[in-house]
């Protein structure tokens, strides 16, 4: 088992869906990550928070195995993210972004990091991505995420950060954004042409689409009958794919990154049933080997 690294952002949120609202709750792609990875292997975080972070809420990370010595606390309020989700599920509508402490975010790791072989850039400035991946010494994987801003207003770092990784995962919307095309597969194929080895796009209940070494890998989601809130699904599912290639540690190939984005869709899938973190924090090991006996019956087919 090796350690992971994360970098990203740590937040509060204040949601509404069709299910209900959740007002100034856990969120940021960093925790997300962070406590799904953190049912697999140990789980190093970089992030900063502001002097009205709660310690329940660093306590939880600790509780789950998750190194805060990158976690900066500084003065200031934490980053807030205000957002609603309408009939489209697999579409949030942001409301409100607050930055506060984010908004100067420096990306250090702290000695002990830097040796930390699975590296995920979560969803930051391409610029501190490329800031990171100068301090961590010799990764075994790297894996990034990006969004529609960074692709907008600086898509040449963020090429130049593409080939510097080994797997890019993104959402569908921002896959095609990025390569001019409403075709998912010709997106995947142009986002490839930049170096990654691997590209895997998140599609929220529609599953997620792989393509490695030449070949797609393509599933759909776990059957969720009560979605209450999407937040977060993305990078717990980065969370589980990281998660488990750590934990097996073996080497990366079409079918460990098959069988990591599996894990990853596992995860997600318990991420949706409830707001913010209410569900992953409670995950244990035999709740996720649970829903992946029943996952194999739903993909499962008798060849005619």
């Amino acid at each position: 088992m090796s350690e992971i690294l994360v970098v990203g952002s740590v937040a509060y949120d204040s949601i509404s869906t069709p299910q209900g609202k959740a007002e100034h709750i856990l969120g940021g792609s960093a925790n997300y990550f962070s406590v799904a990875s953190s049912l697999y292997a140990k789980v190093n975080v970089v992030g900063v928070v502001g002097d009205d972070y709660a310690e329940k809420d660093f306590e939880l990370l600790r509780s789950r195995n998750v190194s805060l010595e990158g976690l900066q606390q500084v003065s200031g309020k934490t980053f807030h993210w205000q957002g609603k989700y309408e009939d489209d599920m697999n579409e949030a509508i942001t409301l409100e972004t607050q930055l506060n402490v984010f908004e100067h975010f420096d990306p250090t790791l702290p000695e002990s990091y830097k040796d930390s072989k699975y590296v995920f850039l979560a969803n930051i400035d391409p610029e501190l991505q490329l800031k990171v991946l100068e301090q961590v010494r010799s990764p075994k994987f790297v894996g990034l995420d990006t969004m529609n801003l960074w692709i907008d207003i600086k898509k040449d770092k963020l090429k130049e950060v593409m080939g510097k990784v080994d797997v890019v995962l993104i959402n569908e919307g921002e896959a095609r954004m990025f390569a001019g095309t409403m075709n998912t597969v010709k997106a995947i194929k142009e986002i490839a042409s930049h170096g990654p080895r691997g590209v895997v796009v998140k599609r929220g209940e529609y599953g997620f689409m792989m393509y490695s070494e030449g070949q797609f890998f393509v599933l759909p989601a776990f059957p969720v009958d009560n979605v209450v809130d999407p937040t977060g699904a993305g990078d717990t599912f980065a969370g589980g794919f990281f998660g488990y290639l750590a934990k097996t540690n073996t080497e990366v190939n079409m079918e460990s990154l098959k069988n990591a984005c599996i894990h990853g869709c596992l995860i997600a899938s318990y991420t949706v049933e409830g707001f913010g973190l209410s569900k992953i924090e409670k995950l244990d090991w035999s709740m996720v080997e649970g829903r992946h006996n029943k996952y194999r019956s739903v993909i499962s087919y008798n060849q005619l």
